[in-house]
């Protein structure tokens, strides 16, 4: 026989063996530790949401499953990461709502917030809470946009870096208002809290979890939720939308991603174990304690929110004239 003919014969046959190699590899999945890429620091809501699901599913899929924190870089760093990372199901993330802004704030990331990777399934939604220096004569948002604009020198609003679900907040506020303000960014909650307190701020739109134990306290004044909906947890704060900002709904959301190339099975696996332990009663019962709302869903459904955030937040980057970095 000669030799080419040989070869690709031989070929072939290679090639057909690799096949049910995998399938029988899928078929097996999981069979050792699973890590969970988390783009931030512990203790943030992505963290939360990592550790407790992570704690169900190595009971229910019966491998260890470890968190990773990587920080840094308004979660980019992490997020390439994972991005770069074998696409066998081993190596997953979590992201939250930087996932669908960085795309539009940094020039050269070295990821794709759809192509570079499989969405697993949408975990959650934490809405944003509008919290002011109680000092300042406005009960409501109305009373506080007209504060604002009597005293443009004092409409400093506290950030929590470029990126952040928090300043995109505020971008979309500015605009929606037709207010000036002063976007003051800081290093993440803990960092801004004592000059909003110290009135050195006027507002911070932050998350529920980080702000809901002052404005008990009396030390902020909740005004308004930036979701279209009232928040399960402090369902006594009218919406933004309620009080006249038609059409304002910002809030930081994400969920489970794979790197591009996981195989749907293992997407399909994770998919389904993922919405069931958002189903268990004391997972619920942490998330909403953090004022976490849960959501779950296909991976077809994160698709179309990571692609309706996309537009939603590349218009407020273009309307904002904020440049990359």
């Amino acid at each position: 026989m000669p030799f080419k003919p040989l070869f690709k014969i031989l070929a072939v046959a290679a090639s057909l063996a690799v096949v049910p190699a995998l399938a029988s590899a899928q078929a097996a999945y999981p069979s050792r530790a699973i890590k969970i890429i988390v783009p931030a620091p512990p203790g943030g809501a992505i963290d939360t949401i990592a550790r407790v699901v992570g704690d169900k599913l190595a009971l229910s899929m019966g491998q260890p499953v470890v968190i990773d924190n990587r920080p840094g870089a308004s979660n980019n760093l992490g997020t390439d990461v994972l991005a770069k990372s074998v696409p066998d199901g081993y190596t997953i993330g979590i992201v939250g709502g930087s996932h669908n802004t960085n795309k539009f704030l940094f020039k050269n990331l070295g990821w794709d917030p759809e192509k570079s990777f499989e969405p697993i399934v949408y975990t959650h939604e934490v809405p944003l809470v509008f919290a002011i220096y109680p000092q300042i004569p406005a009960k409501t948002l109305p009373e506080f946009v007209a504060w604002m604009k009597a005293n443009p020198e004092q409409a400093k609003v506290a950030t929590s870096g470029r990126g952040s679900a928090q300043e995109m907040a505020a971008e979309m506020f500015r605009m929606a208002s037709g207010t000036q303000m002063l976007l003051v960014p800081y290093k993440g909650s803990s960092a801004a809290h004592p000059d909003l307190l110290a009135g050195r701020t006027a507002l911070y739109i932050d998350t529920i979890s980080a702000i809901q134990s002052q404005a008990k306290a009396g030390n902020v004044r909740a005004i308004a939720v930036s979701t279209r909906k009232r928040a399960a947890s402090m369902p006594e704060v009218p919406t933004a939308e309620e009080q006249g900002l038609k059409g304002y709904d910002a809030n930081t959301n994400g969920g489970f991603l794979a790197p591009a190339g996981t195989p749907k099975a293992i997407v399909a696996k994770l998919n389904a174990e993922i919405n069931a332990a958002l189903k268990l009663p004391d997972v619920r019962a942490k998330l909403e304690a953090a004022g976490i709302e849960i959501q779950g869903g296909t991976p077809q459904a994160y698709a179309e929110v990571i692609k309706s955030d996309l537009a939603k937040w590349g218009k407020v980057v273009k309307e904002a004239g904020i440049q990359p970095e």
